[in-house]
């Protein structure tokens, strides 16, 4: 049978070792570098670096992916053993923070299957899922959750609202192949719902019926003109009028321009058209329900949830203002786990981030926090899959 999910988190480490549920041997020693692939689709992508940023809870564990330049594309991605999630939950996790208060500009990633072309992944690139937030002015502050269903996108219906200040945030979407799925935020549960319901993978299930007729005697007008009402009797005025305060020019001449006439200006009395006021319809009854029948078209998919060889992870954004930072990437099918290494990593040192702490310990130049961490990378087998990244907490 094909392996568990992977469990993949992994810019930070300098070590990488093979975890098993009985032992932990040290493997080779890795860069978040080459455990992470840049595209090459442009020439003029903006540059990733590693770093905590201008405030953290911990140096070390809070350093992540940071994009680097403003007003820049950003193509990167990292790349999994494959595996499907059919029969079981798959749940995407990481944190996001930006820390320049961002403007415009995304903080999603993106699921892509084991065949995509990393060198030229790029925004046109097929994805199987795209989740996570979006801030653009004052109207968009959203959490994306597009999933590819029959190699189309689709939108979620409802709309999420994302996290807008500076401080890191913990991103989690759960599929479970009951069809159903949940959003967290910070490890609480902001929306949920059935995927058919809120997503137009197929066609409803009931539709009208195209034979009903509504009853001649239906009345769904709500309101009527109020037979009472009369119109005043000075109410009609012309809408323009001769202005009679003007003159006629001193140089106009009668044979070269035909006799002079003042100009029309907006009547000041002028009201519209009189219009009777509108009253309730003592006879309304309300939008009539037409029937519904079976859709001869509808039929149901159970595997809306699922998909093969899934493979890589990748952030394909635009950024005006850069800053954010990617950090506690997780992909598994255990939901307890995945709440709980987000307790384990984001939940430990949130409330130092929040609190504004700018450092702990000796302070860190930039220079010196682009260099790898001496925190452990780390693959996991276990019945779990493939685990790459950071533990961020005793083994």
């Amino acid at each position: 049978s094909p392996a568990a999910p992977a469990l993949l988190t992994g810019l930070l480490m300098s070590r990488l070792a093979v975890l098993t549920r009985a032992a932990r041997v040290p493997f080779r020693p890795v860069k978040w570098q080459d455990r992470w692939m840049n595209s090459q689709y442009k020439s003029d992508y903006g540059k990733f670096r590693l770093t905590a940023g201008k405030f953290y809870g911990d140096v070390v564990r809070d350093k992540g992916l940071q994009t680097s330049e403003n007003s820049k594309f950003y193509a990167i991605s990292s790349r999994f053993k494959p595996f499907s999630n059919k029969g079981r939950s798959l749940v995407i996790q990481y944190t996001v923070k930006h820390e320049q208060k961002i403007d415009c500009g995304g903080g999603y990633v993106k699921i892509f299957s084991s065949n995509l072309d990393q060198k030229n992944m790029s925004g046109d690139s097929q994805y199987y899922i795209m989740f996570g937030p979006d801030i653009c002015g004052s109207e968009t502050k959203k959490v994306h959750v597009i999933l590819n269903y029959k190699s189309k996108p689709h939108p979620m219906k409802k709309r999420i609202r994302c996290k807008v200040d500076g401080f890191t945030h913990l991103y989690t979407l759960i599929l479970r192949p009951d069809q159903t799925y949940e959003v967290k935020i910070d490890n609480e549960i902001i929306e949920s719902g059935n995927l058919e319901d809120d997503w137009d993978f197929l066609p409803p299930r009931k539709i009208n019926d195209p034979t009903a007729k509504k009853p001649k005697d239906w009345d769904d007008v709500p309101h009527i003109d109020d037979p009472n009402d009369v119109k005043p009797e000075d109410w009609d005025e012309p809408e323009y009028i001769l202005d009679t305060t003007a003159e006629k020019p001193e140089d106009w001449d009668n044979a070269t321009n035909g006799e002079w006439q003042p100009p029309m200006i907006k009547n000041p009395l002028y009201r519209g058209q009189w219009k009777p006021r509108k009253i309730d319809n003592p006879n309304y009854k309300g939008v009539w329900p037409c029937p519904q029948i079976e859709n001869p078209n509808y039929s149901p998919d159970f595997s809306i949830y699922s998909y093969e060889n899934i493979s890589i992870i990748g952030l394909d954004l635009w950024q005006v203002s850069s800053g954010t930072i990617f950090d506690n990437f997780l992909i598994t099918d255990d939901e307890q786990y995945a709440e709980d290494f987000g307790d384990d990593t984001w939940g430990e040192t949130k409330v130092m981030d929040e609190a504004g702490i700018v450092q702990r310990g000796p302070k860190i130049s930039a220079s010196s926090q682009d260099k790898d961490s001496p925190a452990a990378d780390t693959v996991e087998n276990s019945r779990k899959g493939a685990f790459c990244g950071p533990p961020h907490k005793p083994w």
